[in-house]
């Protein structure tokens, strides 16, 4: 027998018709479970020949039940919730208990590399069912098999797989340590928020300011390259005048230069996080495959190296039109535009040293789905250590 859909006019959305989410609504607002129970399943044999129904339209004959049985403090208790909706408990591995939340779920479900949309549709269906299901808590670890069981049957193995690897990963508690890299321009402040946002990161870093510190502990006389635009630190380099270097390995040789004196205290941040076992997303144009083999004999930690590429130059110019608009501070600091042909010699060269270092290249043509890439990267880092099964990583609870 079809379901009758419920229809909220305030966004639109449509659920079915569960007699065990209206069953806890019930209890939740006083009735015995058997009454409860009792009274849902009168209610769905009244809708069950319309296809849809409102929340109102339901709310309003939940009420009018209601009222046939007298319990007046029931109603009352019932008109400040939302039938359509409960709270499902959901006791944690640890045996601390909190409400299951689908904002929360989606997030995770996205932090595997999977869509927004889709993340939000597996989050959906699991609430569904676990409302369903009528028991008083839930075992975290039954939301998890639930989970993959749906990201399986509606977006196959390679979903549910990554679903797992994430959860398993989870339940070692180690530190992820996000380091993203790419040219002046290349979006990797905004997709460093968007990743720190899904992955609940709190400590976030960019070598900008890190640089921007060291400005302030070293004066211009002293170190005069670290006072520049990476792009044009080899202008500020003694001798830089009567080399026969191109000006492509000028400007490399300015990069690499700024990038060492920049190196120690991106060690220094990361180091910190290491001891303390805390998440930490660092981003800018100093991360370097040299700055990253400095962390790669790390056992305790996951370290994933990302390089943004915008492609085409057209774009990347669009790019540092608008980081001058939003941001015009920065492009007091240096213009970029005038700068476009030093700032693409640099990017050519921080991919190039990427996929010689097998660092993976995340072209950035939209945050939504360059975060999706981000995500699935750092997913493929998981895998490489991975060979837990369903049951190891969903044991009983």
């Amino acid at each position: 027998m079809a379901k009758t859909l419920i229809i909220d006019p305030t966004d639109g959305t449509r659920t079915p018709f569960l007699r065990g989410i209206l069953t806890r609504s019930l209890t939740d607002a006083g009735l015995s479970f058997e009454t409860g129970y009792r009274l849902s399943s009168e209610i769905r044999q009244k809708i069950s020949g319309k296809d849809e129904i409102t929340t109102q339209e339901l709310r309003r004959l939940v009420l009018s039940e209601l009222h046939t049985l007298d319990e007046r403090e029931v109603i009352e208790n019932y008109e400040s919730i939302n039938p359509t909706s409960t709270n499902i408990i959901v006791r944690d591995r640890k045996g601390s208990t909190l409400p299951f939340s689908i904002t929360e779920h989606r997030r995770t479900l996205e932090s595997t590399g999977l869509s927004s949309d889709k993340a939000a549709y597996i989050s959906q269906i699991v609430y569904l069912e676990s409302a369903e299901s009528y028991q008083e808590e839930i075992g975290s670890n039954a939301i998890g098999r639930l989970t993959y069981e749906k990201l399986r049957q509606h977006y196959g193995k390679e979903a549910a797989k990554h679903y797992l690897v994430w959860i398993d990963y989870k339940h070692s508690q180690r530190p992820l340590i996000l380091l993203i890299g790419g040219t002046t321009g290349s979006g990797k402040s905004t997709i460093a928020t968007e990743a720190a946002h899904r992955l609940n990161i709190i400590r976030t870093q960019s070598t900008d300011m890190l640089r921007e510190v060291m400005r302030m502990m070293v004066p211009e006389r002293l170190i005069p390259e670290l006072h520049t635009s990476s792009f044009n630190a080899w202008r500020k380099i003694l001798g830089s005048g009567d080399t026969k270097e191109t000006p492509e390995e000028m400007m490399i040789h300015g990069y690499i230069h700024q990038s060492e004196l920049v190196a120690v205290p991106c060690e220094a941040v990361v180091q910190r996080a290491l001891s303390e076992r805390v998440s930490l997303i660092l981003e800018g144009v100093h991360i370097s495959p040299a700055l990253v083999n400095r962390f790669q004999d790390t056992e305790n930690a996951v370290i994933v190296p990302i390089m943004l590429a915008v492609l085409k130059p057209d774009r990347l110019k669009h790019h540092l039109k608008d980081r001058g608009i939003s941001a015009p501070e920065r492009n007091a600091h240096s213009d970029y535009l005038s700068n476009f042909e030093s700032i693409w010699m640099l990017q050519s060269h921080l991919l190039s040293e990427a996929d010689n270092n097998a660092i993976p290249i995340i072209a950035n043509d939209e945050k939504d789905k360059t975060t999706d890439r981000v995500m699935r990267s750092i997913i493929e880092v998981l895998e490489k250590g991975f060979h837990a099964s369903v049951e190891d990583v969903f044991s009983i609870d």
